[in-house]
């Protein structure tokens, strides 16, 4: 049997057990969506957000890239993003990185991967913003892990930048704003960082006509 064969043969006994256990599951996802959560995570195999928080189809809105960047040109993040505030008006959105991440690891070394190199640029300058902090780390795996963090920290920031969050705040509407790390060692997410709906950001990133 080739291995994409699996992948179908598993999906008829995952959709079959889902009939036996629960005969309304498929109707009730057919009828709607509506999510309390966008999840912003990263493409890596090894963390699947409804797995690892235990939610069932329908519960999470999934947007992944590597590394789990929010990058105010990428059409396909904003898209999401506007969706998920606007239609389906969720009232959280999780920016979930993980320690060992080998985008934010690739963006702290100096090799060359071809084209991804372009989209590591966006980790490695918070990485030069936050140089001083990081030098004082002088075990790797610790500074490694500390850069995780930070860059969680930067992106809930950067969604809060955006004018479909800020339209979002402004006019009354969540979402909270949360950055978590996933442990790959013990399976466990540590909250690092969190921004309440309609928290104080720097002026200059504030748009006084939205």
């Amino acid at each position: 049997m080739k291995s994409y064969e699996k992948l179908l043969l598993e999906n008829k006994a995952w959709a079959a057990e889902q009939i036996v256990t629960d005969p309304e599951f498929f109707k009730r996802l057919q009828d709607q969506q509506a999510p309390e959560f966008l999840w912003i995570g990263c493409s890596d195999s090894r963390v699947p957000p409804n797995q690892i928080t235990n939610t069932q189809p329908g519960e999470m809105f999934i947007h992944r890239n590597i590394a789990n960047l929010v990058v105010n040109t990428d059409l396909n993040l904003l898209s999401v993003l506007q969706y998920a505030v606007e239609v389906l008006k969720v009232k959280h959105i999780i920016v979930c990185g993980h320690y060992g991440c080998g985008g934010v690891k690739a963006a702290m070394g100096n090799k060359s991967f071809g084209i991804i190199d372009n989209w590591l640029k966006e980790i490695k300058d918070i990485i030069r913003m936050n140089k001083e902090e990081l030098d004082e780390i002088k075990d790797e795996n610790q500074q490694f892990d500390r850069m995780v963090e930070i860059s969680v920290k930067e992106q809930v920031l950067s969604l809060a930048k955006t004018t479909i969050i800020q339209n979002a705040w402004k006019t009354g509407h969540l979402p909270h704003l949360h950055g978590w790390v996933y442990g790959l060692k013990d399976g466990l997410i540590k909250p690092v960082c969190e921004l309440a709906a309609d928290s104080e950001i720097d002026p200059i990133y504030k748009f006084d006509n939205l």
